[in-house]
C-alpha cells in the first residue's frame, strides 16, 4: 500500500465537476500506461473526494451521475486514465528514470551490433542514449519509446533488432532436461535423434544468447554443441 507522505492527487473533471483520489504515483501512471496494477497497493485510501486536501467526499448520486456506477474501483480507473496525476518534480525525475532504465534493458537484451552478432553493453547504450539527449516520455509507455530509442541510438552505434537462430545438439543423458529449458524460448524445431540426443533451433534475441549458453553449459557439464546460424531479419 502506498504510504501516505508518498501519495498524490488524481483529478477528473467532467459536468462542472470535480473528482479526486489518492494515488501511489508510480502504479497510477502505470494504469495510465494500459498496465495492470493491484488496486490494494494503488489507492492510499477507498474514497472519492471532491477535494482531497480538504478530505470533502463526493455523494453517490454525483458518481453515478457521472460515471454510471458507485464501484471505487471503475470510478478510480476512469479518473487515473482520462484525469491528471499531480506529480512532484522529484516523482516525474524518478519515473522517467525508472522507464529508462527498462528502455536500456530492452535493447541490451533483445538488439544486437549487426557486425559482430553480440548485444551492446547496458553501459554502451545509457551512454549513446546521453550522448544524443534522447528524452523519456513518462506519459507514453516505454514499448512505445523503444522504436524511437533504437532509431536515435543508430546515428551512433550499428544496432540491429535482428534475431539470431542458434542450433544446439543435447547429448541423450541430459535430452530430457534439458527439453524443458530450450522450451523457454523461442524453440522452432526439436528432433530427437536415434541415439537419443536431442537436435533444436532456437531463435532468440542477441542479449540472450549468453544466458542460454551458460544454463545448457551448466546442465551439459559443457557437453553441448552449438552454432550459431545466420541473422533472421
Amino acid at each position: 500500500m502506498v504510504r501516505t507522505e508518498d501519495a498524490v492527487i488524481a483529478r477528473f473533471e467532467h459536468s462542472g465537476e470535480k473528482f479526486e483520489i489518492l494515488v501511489d504515483p508510480h502504479l497510477a501512471m502505470d494504469l495510465k500506461q494500459g498496465r495492470a496494477v493491484d488496486f490494494g497497493d494503488l489507492m492510499l485510501i477507498d474514497t472519492i473526494f471532491k477535494d482531497a486536501n480538504k478530505g470533502e467526499e463526493k455523494s453517490e448520486e454525483s458518481l453515478r451521475k457521472v460515471f454510471g456506477t458507485t464501484d471505487k474501483k471503475a470510478i478510480a480507473t476512469r479518473i487515473i486514465t482520462e484525469g491528471e496525476i499531480q506529480l512532484t518534480t522529484a516523482q516525474r525525475k524518478e519515473i522517467a528514470e525508472r522507464k529508462r532504465r527498462e528502455i536500456v534493458t530492452f535493447i541490451s537484451r533483445n538488439a544486437m551490433n549487426p557486425q559482430t552478432g553480440a548485444p551492446h553493453p547496458v553501459q554502451r547504450i545509457e551512454t549513446a542514449l546521453e550522448e544524443i539527449r534522447f528524452s523519456v516520455d513518462i506519459s507514453r509507455p516505454v514499448r512505445d519509446q523503444i522504436n524511437e530509442a533504437i532509431k536515435s541510438l543508430k546515428r551512433l552505434l550499428p544496432i540491429s533488432l535482428d534475431k539470431l537462430n542458434i542450433a544446439v545438439r543435447i547429448p541423450a543423458q541430459f535430452a530430457g532436461k534439458v527439453s524443458v529449458v530450450l522450451h523457454k524460448y523461442d524453440l522452432k524445431k526439436e528432433e530427437w535423434q536415434n541415439d537419443g540426443s536431442l537436435v533444436a533451433l532456437l531463435e532468440v534475441p542477441a542479449g540472450v544468447k549468453q544466458d542460454l549458453f551458460n544454463e545448457l553449459n551448466h546442465l551439459t557439464h559443457g557437453e553441448v554443441e552449438s552454432k550459431i546460424l545466420d541473422a533472421k531479419r
